[in-house]
């Protein structure tokens, strides 16, 4: 059964949905009639916004209809709906929105003066239209203006109906009992509307005294301020506040700004923006904006506590993006206003940031994040130019991607780069408009410390630089290729200018070294040519011999005089010419090695070792891994979308922390020697870890210096020299690394001896980056060593002609440690004519030398094939034999012969460059002596091609 409340309810929700419809015909339409096509700005927006008054009154109408069906669903067939399914009580919250569309539309209407305006159009329309707009309204003055009249007929209703609507549901909730399953609904529909009624007085209020403000302002400043969405919370004419240090006369906060007024100007502040630093002084609110920052202060001190709490209510409502309900400051999240938020700004002040616009996270009105840590934002000006990255105290800092673009269309200068306090600071990768592409380190926003400058091959001069910086310019040591000249240049520099020590490689292969000046050699030097012809004098500055010199020939002359160029392009010589000298020893010509005292090995790379220890020293802080040793990157080229080539394949600086952390706790689990060695060859061939990302860097730099152009017999020394510095600078680097896990265990590292460095240097580690370095390197020794290894090939052309038994008798192996049971003859063959079948374990064990680049490995072999030789002679003779050297050289001589190994030479003189110091003097430094010898033998047979078998009886009997 229904109650009178219920009755009551549908009663007043019929009365009200007429009142709604008459309302709407009777003023609503009219207003929209009175100039339906404005030509004015302010008529337009007048009717805009009487347009959105009719539909939220046509919702409100809609919502008000539903309401009214199901009480009389209700009343008429109350077995069929309980009470708690009318949409008073089961959808209270749309019920609600449709009261609150309404008085949002109907107040900015208001703040706009709307009624005003419009209803002057058709004033004597409006004035014979009194009659009925007093019937539309309880109580109502003949007195009052149209304007006040039409502006009551369109609020006073829905204030009536939501009062009524409150008592009638508190009477409803009476008659209930206690455990009534509407009961709960009911009382929730009672505190909502409830809210509603509140809500509505702030807002008629907030509305009035908005719109009475504009009448107090210029029409300068009432022109900039006066929009619909204004809302005036607070004015200093009320609560009077002085402003410091900026100047203002009059302060006004809205409800979604700050606004200083002076004379005719106003300086308006996003609520959005706007912090309120919570400072020990109670008696000053000091406000904190992106580009201002100053206080308001009252004289009052309840005064400067109202300011303080509306400013604080107002930016928390303005964060929220909705009004407080029912009131200002009674959200629901929490009344202090947070000190991170993430909105868009554009700078007005002239500076670095003018007119660009900031999208990302702020922190007390500086583009950051979370207090220490950064934020992703991005920058953009109107230019073109953008900036995506991480931001601190409102600098770019952190990793960034920053475009600038160029004159032409679709160029940009891409710069993926650590950044530091608004500056490019650390590693950075950057892709210029001109195609050139530059990798290394930057400080202060200038190419600083090592880095890779290189343009594209199809430059009109194409280039590349592989060095150091500084304050960007090439200086210090660098390798420069001129791909025009078809030169290197390895050396020197200053100021962006070869100046200092430096060695010059040509394609033809003619090397000179000098003294460059303002990027000309000056001074003496040094030429030597592929032949290995000398020149040591002085030269003009570009390269030409001119003045006083002496060259030396390959066949020993040698001329001493003066040299100058002719006005046909030749030389021209006048001096002594000496015949009488013997042909120099090879080995004399290949220590004719360049830039070994002009450059210490150990200062070359500095610019790439630094970073790295700068990263051991400030304890390998995960997020400062990729700044100091680098990441790998996407091209932009081939992403031409504005957006989506700003892009990288890094790790997150959350993970580089994370991985830095698993990488030192790793360190502490592989200190033995054999789990050590399996731990730094996982770590060097990886290129995300620290070591492995060092490593990399120095076989770039390896291969810029050796590779290609760079690939000269007189660069071995320094070549082979290089690649042992690394070793010991990797083994420094694991011991930093090691140190500083040690020391986040609160333990520290031994220090270690040098003797015992070089051993763990040679023993270990260079093994490990040798196969890195071996194909440059070791065809800088097949370079060096091309004249012995041709004469070489030759002695093995010339033995692989003999028969097995013809050849241990020409080298003379005494005849009772022939294997000759191995020799598995058919019935038409002889021994005399068997090839390749004599100590075949030994040739094919010493064959395994050229499959491997570890110099241990290669002597390992060298030692098994020793002992194959050994094992094959005890198996002749019937017993266990120890071959003295006289009887081992022969045998190896004859091995060495049937292996055929290319370019002996080479491999003998790199493993002896490269061994570990530990095996000199012991059988490892025994045996490769032997090879040496066997390989020196072999490479001298050519000259005793009489006893060759062509000049014996090819049919003689064994």
């Amino acid at each position: 059964m229904c109650s009178s409340e219920e009755a009551d309810l549908l009663r007043l929700e019929e009365v009200f949905s007429t009142t709604l419809a008459r309302t709407n015909s009777l003023i609503l339409q009219p207003l929209l009639l009175a100039d339906p096509e404005p030509s004015d700005l302010c008529g337009r927006e007048c009717l805009r916004l009487l347009q959105q008054l009719h539909e939220s009154t046509q919702r409100l109408m809609e919502v008000t209809e539903q309401s009214l069906h199901s009480l009389r669903q209700r009343l008429y067939h109350p077995p069929s709906m309980g009470l708690e399914a009318l949409l008073l009580l089961k959808n209270t919250d749309h019920v609600l929105q449709a009261h609150m569309e309404y008085i949002k539309s109907y107040t900015d209407c208001v703040v706009m003066q709307a009624f005003q305006k419009v209803s002057k159009r058709r004033s004597d329309y409006w004035r014979s239209q009194r009659k009925t707009l007093r019937q539309l309204l309880s109580c109502a003055s003949s007195e009052g203006s149209v304007d006040t009249m039409l502006c009551q007929a369109l609020s006073q209703p829905l204030t009536q109906h939501v009062q009524k609507y409150v008592l009638l549901l508190l009477r409803l909730r009476g008659t209930l009992d206690e455990h009534h399953p509407a009961q709960e609904r009911v009382m929730h529909a009672v505190t909502l509307f409830g809210n509603l009624e509140s809500f509505m007085r702030q807002a008629l209020d907030q509305a009035v005294t908005t719109q009475a403000l504009w009448h107090s302002l210029s029409s300068r400043v009432r022109d900039v301020l006066c929009t619909p969405a204004h809302r005036l919370l607070q004015d200093s004419q009320d609560i009077a506040v002085v402003v410091t240090p900026l100047r203002a006369e009059r302060v006004l906060l809205f409800d979604d700004a700050l606004v200083l007024l002076q004379g005719h100007n106003s300086h308006t502040f996003d609520l959005k923006l706007v912090w309120v630093d919570p400072g020990q002084d109670k008696c000053v609110l000091r406000i904190l904006t992106p580009e201002e920052e100053f206080s308001l202060c009252s004289r009052d001190p309840q005064g400067q506590v109202v300011w303080r709490q509306k400013v604080t209510h107002a930016v928390c409502q303005a964060l929220r993006g909705k009004k407080d309900f029912p009131v200002l400051g009674s959200g629901p999240e929490s009344a202090v206003p947070p000190d991170c938020r993430c909105v868009a700004y554009t700078f007005r002040r002239e500076g670095r940031l003018y007119q660009a616009t900031y999208e990302g996270d702020w922190c007390r009105a500086k583009p950051h994040g979370k207090p220490h840590l950064c934020s992703r934002g991005t920058l953009k000006w109107p230019d073109g130019r953008n900036h995506v990255g991480d931001f601190c105290q409102g600098l770019e800092h952190g990793f960034g991607i920053c475009l600038v673009p160029q004159a032409s269309e679709d160029k940009f200068d891409c710069y993926k780069c650590h950044w530091r306090e608004g500056s490019m600071c650390g590693y950075g990768i950057c892709e210029y408009g001109t195609d050139e592409v530059y990798k290394g380190y930057f400080q202060a926003g200038l190419r600083h410390g090592f880095g890779v400058l290189d343009s594209t091959p199809q430059a009109s001069q194409p280039f590349r630089y592989t060095g150091h910086w500084e304050r960007g310019q090439r200086s210090g040591y660098g390798v420069e290729d001129n791909n025009e000249r078809g030169e290197r240049y390895i050396g020197m520099w200053q100021a962006d200018q070869r100046h200092g020590p430096g060695v010059v490689v040509t394609q033809a292969g003619v090397c000179y070294q000098g003294t460059f000046q303002g990027d000309k050699m000056a001074g003496p030097g040094i030429l030597l040519c592929e032949d290995d012809s000398l020149y040591e004098g002085t030269f003009t500055r570009d390269l030409t011999l001119l003045g006083k010199g002496k060259v030396t020939f390959p066949n020993g002359f040698t001329l001493d005089g003066s040299f100058s160029g002719g006005t046909d392009k030749g030389l021209y010589t006048q001096g002594v010419l000496d015949t009488a000298a013997l042909p120099p020893n090879p080995s004399s010509t290949r220590r004719r090695q360049l830039g070994l005292g002009a450059f210490p090995v150990e200062s070359r790379w500095q610019g790439v070792y630094r970073p790295f220890q700068d990263f051991v020293q400030s304890g390998c802080p995960g997020e400062l891994q990729e700044a100091l040793l680098g990441f790998h990157v996407q091209s932009s080229r081939e992403l031409r979308e504005p957006q989506e080539y700003l892009c990288c394949d890094r790790s997150h600086p959350k993970d580089c922390a994370g991985s830095m952390e698993d990488i030192l706790k790793e360190l502490l689990l592989h200190r033995e020697p054999q789990a050590l060695q399996q731990y730094l060859r996982k770590a060097l061939s990886n290129p995300r870890h620290p070591l492995g990302k060092l490593l990399r860097t120095l076989m770039l730099t390896f291969q810029a210096t050796y590779a290609g152009i760079g690939a000269n017999k007189h660069l071995q020394g320094m070549a082979q020299e290089e690649v042992k510095q690394h070793a010991q600078e990797l083994w420094a680097a694991y011991r930093g690394l090691l140190t500083v896990a040690l020391q986040r265990q609160g333990q520290t590292l031994q220090e270690e001896d040098v003797e015992t460095r070089d051993l763990q240097v040679h023993g270990l580690l260079l093994p490990l980056i040798l196969p890195s370095f071996y194909s440059e390197l070791f065809t800088l020794y097949l370079l060096l060593h091309e004249r012995e290894d041709s004469l070489y090939s030759q002695g093995i052309t010339n033995l692989s002609l003999f028969p097995d038994t013809k050849l241990l008798e020409f080298l003379d192996v005494q005849k009772h440690l022939w294997p000759l049971k191995d020799l598995w003859l058919t019935s038409n063959q002889r021994y005399s004519l068997v090839r390749d079948k004599c100590f075949l374990s030994a040739t094919e064990c010493l064959q395994k030398i050229i499959t491997t680049v570890d110099p241990r490995e290669k002597l390992e072999v060298l030692e098994k094939t020793y002992g194959e030789i050994e094992t094959t002679v005890s198996r002749v003779l019937g017993r266990e034999y120890k071959l003295p050297m006289d009887d081992l050289l022969p045998l190896l001589i004859y091995v060495v012969s049937r292996a055929r190994i290319q370019h002996l030479g080479a491999e003998i003189h790199l493993i002896r460059d490269m061994m570990n110091p530990i095996h000199t003097g012991g059988l490892h430094d025994f045996l490769l002596t032997a090879l040496e010898s066997c390989y020196e033998h072999i490479r001298k047979e050519d000259v005793r091609l009489h006893r060759l078998p062509g000049h014996w009886n090819s049919r003689e009997l064994w």
